[in-house]
C-alpha cells in the first residue's frame, strides 16, 4: 500500500463505478482518523472507540521518546479508549487538526499517512500546554462499509510547551 504515489486515485478515469467506490473508501478511511481525533477532543468515548478494531494497537512511544516519555504500547480498543481518555479526563483539553492525508488501498486493508497537530492545554493552568506536530502512519481494515484503525504509529517532528506536564513520563 503506497501512500506516496503521484495520483490521488487508483481508479481509472471514466470508470465511474470504480471512482465512486474508491472515493467512498477514501472518505471512510479519513473519517476513521477524524473519529480518533474528534473523539478525544469531545471526550466522547463512543466516538473515539468507533475508530478502532477490537484488537487495535496504538503506538505513541516514538512521539513520547522525543521528550523522554515511556508510554506502553496500547493494545485493544478498550485499553486504548480507557487509557487515553482517562489520561486527560478533567485535566487536559485537546484539539487535533489533521492535514496532508495520503491513502493507499489494497482490497480490505489500507494505509493512511497524515500530519496531525495536537494541542494539549491543562484545564486548571491554561498557560501550561504542549503543541505537537506528529506524523501518523495508520493501518486500517474494512468493516462493512466503514473502515477501522488496526494499527496507529505516532511520531513527532516538533513540539513546543511542556509535554511532561501534560503526559507525565
Amino acid at each position: 500500500m503506497d501512500t506516496v504515489t503521484p495520483f490521488a486515485l487508483a481508479a481509472r478515469p471514466g470508470d465511474t463505478d470504480a471512482v465512486v467506490a474508491e472515493l467512498r473508501d477514501r472518505a471512510e478511511i479519513t473519517d476513521a482518523l477524524h473519529r480518533f481525533a474528534l473523539g478525544q477532543d469531545l471526550k466522547d468515548a463512543d466516538l473515539f472507540a468507533s475508530a478502532f478494531t477490537a484488537d487495535a494497537e496504538l503506538d505513541f512511544r516514538p512521539a513520547a521518546a522525543r521528550w523522554g516519555g515511556k508510554p506502553p504500547l496500547m493494545s485493544g480498543r478498550d485499553t486504548i479508549v480507557g487509557t487515553v481518555l482517562a489520561l486527560f479526563a478533567g485535566r487536559v483539553d485537546t484539539t487535533h487538526q489533521v492535514t496532508n492525508v495520503r491513502i493507499g488501498v489494497d482490497g480490505d486493508t489500507a494505509r493512511l499517512t497524515a500530519l496531525v497537530e495536537a494541542q494539549h492545554v491543562l484545564i486548571d493552568a491554561p498557560d501550561t500546554h504542549a503543541l505537537l506536530k506528529n506524523p501518523y502512519t495508520v493501518d486500517l481494515a474494512r468493516d462493512g462499509s466503514r473502515w477501522l484503525i488496526r494499527r496507529m504509529r505516532i511520531e513527532n517532528t516538533w513540539l513546543t510547551g511542556d509535554p511532561l506536564a501534560i503526559f507525565g513520563t
